[in-house]
């Protein structure tokens, strides 16, 4: 049986916005039943088509993990940053609060005490053009905005966190699973950001290589068509 390949993306965000009511309706299409703390981290996997209907198709292993978000555990949270292929930042729709820490979470992971291969260590959010931070560390970001449920839907609209970034924001409520149904434009954009995941890890793969070996080298990756920038 042929091995899959996987990539991981971290689940950050502010204890209680909702990470693991997420994660659990990503990974099993319902709603969790009973909803707990996350201490540490919890790992859940779900399957994914990159690039589903065309040649280049492959199957592969999705990983969320899902951090736990008190702030008694951020000195060991590092330990789970390691390696990251992309980011899903979630927030609360009724907290304003949580969707401003937001910037505090990518600041800590990308500024995380780990030999990083592909992130550039910044001192402080607001001191970085974002396009440019972009132009150096393609990291695919995912914004969402939970507990749609709580908010009048006809006046909800896209955070400022994700438009500072040009990042897709998906809104729901976790415990409907319409808002994720197969063919939704929230399903799409989910289909979308793990294709650019995982043509992440394979840019950030050949790098590494043709640092440590040489451009002129033969890469051990796959070949430039698959992971060539992603199209819309």
């Amino acid at each position: 049986m042929t091995a899959i390949d996987r990539v991981r993306i971290m689940v950050l965000g502010d204890s209680g916005v909702g990470k693991t009511s997420f994660v659990h309706l990503v990974a099993h299409n319902e709603p969790i039943r009973s909803p707990s703390w996350t201490v540490g981290c919890s790992v859940e996997v779900k399957l994914h088509e990159y690039k589903e209907g065309t040649k280049d198709q492959k199957t592969y292993f999705i990983e969320f993990w899902d951090v736990g978000g008190s702030n008694n555990h951020r000195n060991t949270r590092p330990v789970f940053y390691n390696p990251c292929h992309g980011v899903i930042l979630v927030h609360d729709l009724t907290n304003r609060k949580s969707e401003l820490n937001l910037h505090k979470w990518l600041q800590e992971l990308i500024n995380h005490d780990v030999n990083q291969t592909s992130l550039t260590s910044i001192s402080s959010m607001d001191e970085y053009d974002p396009e440019n931070f972009f132009g150096n560390t393609p990291m695919p970001i995912l914004v969402i905005g939970t507990k749609l449920d709580q908010i009048d839907e006809r006046k909800s609209t896209t955070g400022t966190f994700a438009s500072q970034f040009g990042a897709d924001e998906i809104i729901l409520d976790t415990r409907q699973a319409r808002y994720l149904a197969a063919g939704s434009s929230n399903a799409v954009k989910l289909s979308r950001f793990y294709d650019k995941v995982i043509e992440m890890r394979y840019q950030s793969q050949n790098r590494s290589f043709n640092e440590r070996f040489g451009s002129n080298s033969v890469s051990p990756v796959l070949p430039s068509k698959f992971y060539s920038p992603h199209q819309d």
